[in-house]
């Protein structure tokens, strides 16, 4: 198209040079723009083209909401007690004796020669300076009158006496495991009741025994 306009005006000049004219002739050549689909690409000078704004907001990640946990029932019941204790023992003809420290008590245990038998808890009375044993309780050969808390309470008790018979070991002292598991049970409104429960003790020979609340015995584990 634009070789065309250069030649229609070089023609207009030689007509006029022709006829003994000369006039000016002003060429005004514009830009044609290619044709659509030629491939060549025009967004850089087209300032028609849609311009990407450049204020657009950041986007803020929206953090997930945490699926609500399910809380577990809190356990109302309470723990074992686990230490180590100071403790006496004399072992008798058909039982022993226990001395236990924490509570100034006496447990005596009656054998019923199977490994379980009666459980009794008692007081312990004896008191610096009294008497600890008695000269005139004579054992046989081999066995011991117990002697201080222990005897007392075995010299106070007749029936007690008759059914343990004599020591057959002196009273040693020595600091034992020891364990309470507490009894009860939880009510209808998620409360704990409590109840009775059981004791484990261990022999100087590390013996391990079970003393139970609910009905007053004990067995050998």
């Amino acid at each position: 198209m634009r070789l065309r306009l250069i030649l229609c005006a070089v023609l207009l000049i030689v007509l006029a040079s022709c006829q003994g004219q000369t006039e000016k002739v002003v060429l005004v050549v514009t830009a044609t723009p290619p044709p659509a689909g030629s491939g060549t690409n025009s967004a850089a000078t087209d300032t028609t083209a849609p311009q990407v704004p450049t204020n657009l907001p950041t986007a803020t990640a929206i953090p997930a909401s945490p699926t609500p946990s399910i809380s577990a029932t809190p356990d109302v019941r309470p723990t074992a007690t686990l230490g180590q204790i100071q403790v006496a023992e004399e072992v008798f003809e058909h039982g022993r004796m226990f001395w236990i420290q924490p509570q100034k008590q006496i447990w005596v245990m009656y054998d019923n020669g199977q490994g379980t038998g009666e459980w009794k808890i008692y007081p312990d009375t004896f008191q610096d300076g009294e008497p600890e044993t008695d000269p005139s309780i004579v054992p046989p050969d081999g066995k011991f009158q117990p002697p201080r808390g222990f005897g007392k309470l075995w010299r106070d008790n007749p029936e007690m006496k008759d059914k343990l018979g004599f020591a057959v070991t002196p009273e040693f002292g020595y600091v034992s495991n020891y364990e309470y598991h507490p009894g009860g049970q939880v009510d209808a409104q998620g409360k704990w009741v409590a109840g009775s429960g059981h004791h484990i003790l261990f022999s100087l020979y590390n013996e391990k025994f079970m003393f139970n609340e609910v009905d007053g015995t004990w067995k050998k584990l």
